[in-house]
């Protein structure tokens, strides 16, 4: 990535990224924060067909779908972070026009 790229990274992805809460400075080079957020939303993208099917297909709750979602992203072979994985299932949401996850499982965990 260069620094005329046009993309332009969610202030929520690049939290993720962040050394401490406000920080502007990145833990990461952007290329590969711009790397990890390609994943992430081409993951997100390549959800919604599935989530539509399981909230139709298995007559579960949109949130019950979400939380299976998020179950298989935090499997290791997943390839994501846990706040990554957690990032993927809000912005499905957001994809998919359902209201955000709630709960614990849904909040990053503090280190």
């Amino acid at each position: 990535m260069n620094e005329h790229s046009q993309i332009l990274l969610p202030e929520a992805f690049l939290d993720l990224y962040r050394g401490r809460p406000g920080s502007a400075r990145l833990v990461l080079p952007l290329a590969e924060v711009a790397a990890r957020h390609e994943l992430c939303e081409d993951l997100a993208q390549a959800l919604t067909e599935h989530a539509r099917a399981m909230l139709v297909g298995a007559h579960l709750a949109e949130d019950e779908v979400l939380r299976r979602c998020l179950a298989g992203l935090r499997a290791p072979e997943a390839g994501v972070s846990g706040a990554e994985a957690i990032w993927v299932v809000r912005r499905l949401a957001e994809l998919l026009d359902w209201e955000q996850p709630q709960g614990p499982e849904f909040r990053p965990e503090v280190e």
